[in-house]
C-alpha cells in the first residue's frame, strides 16, 4: 500500500523500470531462443509486479483526489489488512498525521509510528479511536468511511488553531 507522495514517486519509478526491463527482454531474441521458459517467466514476473504497482498507484491517486465531504468505500484483500483502512481513510479525508494525532490525543510521531508499523504497535483503544474519528463502519458488507459533523467541526477548529499558532510564531513582540 502506498502511504504518501514519496512512496508514490518510488512506485512510479519502479513500474517504469519493470516496463523497461521487459522491453529489453523482448528485444533479446537469443535469450528467448535459448531459454524460452525462463524468458517467459521473467517477463510474466515483471508484468505481475508492474500491475500490482499500477493498481496501488491508481488506488493512492484516487484516495488523494477523493472529496472528503463524500463517503468513500474502502477495500482490503483480507482482514489481515484491516489497519490499511485507517491509513486509506485518513488520506481520503485529507487529514494529516498531526490532525489525527490531535483527535486521538497522541503525538504526530506516535501516529506516524502506528502507520509505519501498520498499527501493530497501537493499542486496541488507539485503533478503535482512529476508526471512530475517521467514521469507518461496515455497511452492507463494505467498509465505508465518512467523518461525522462533530469531527468535521473539531477538524475546522484544529486547523484554525494551527494557523493561529503559526501566525503568532511569525510575529515579533514589540518591546
Amino acid at each position: 500500500m502506498i502511504k504518501d507522495d514519496k512512496q508514490l514517486a518510488y512506485s512510479k519509478e519502479w513500474a517504469e523500470k519493470f516496463a523497461e526491463a521487459n522491453l529489453t527482454l523482448r528485444a533479446n531474441e537469443e535469450k528467448r531462443l535459448k531459454d524460452p521458459d525462463g524468458w517467459q517467466l521473467i517477463q510474466d514476473s515483471n508484468d505481475a509486479l508492474r500491475r500490482k504497482l499500477l493498481d496501488e498507484i491508481t488506488e493512492y491517486e484516487a484516495l488523494v483526489a477523493h472529496d472528503p465531504e463524500q463517503p468513500i468505500v474502502l477495500s482490503i484483500e483480507n482482514l489481515d489488512y484491516l489497519p490499511d483502512l485507517l491509513i486509506k481513510a485518513r488520506i481520503a479525508m485529507k487529514l494529516t498525521q498531526k490532525e489525527l494525532a490531535a483527535f486521538c490525543q497522541r503525538t504526530e510521531e506516535e501516529i506516524k509510528s502506528f502507520e509505519d508499523k501498520n498499527y501493530h504497535n497501537a493499542s486496541f483503544l488507539d485503533f478503535a479511536n482512529a476508526l471512530d474519528v475517521l467514521g469507518i463502519k461496515l455497511v452492507n458488507g463494505k467498509f465505508v468511511a465518512k467523518m461525522d459533523n462533530f469531527y468535521k467541526q473539531r477538524l475546522m477548529n484544529i486547523r484554525r488553531e494551527s494557523h493561529l499558532d503559526s501566525d503568532l510564531s511569525g510575529m515579533k513582540v514589540a518591546s
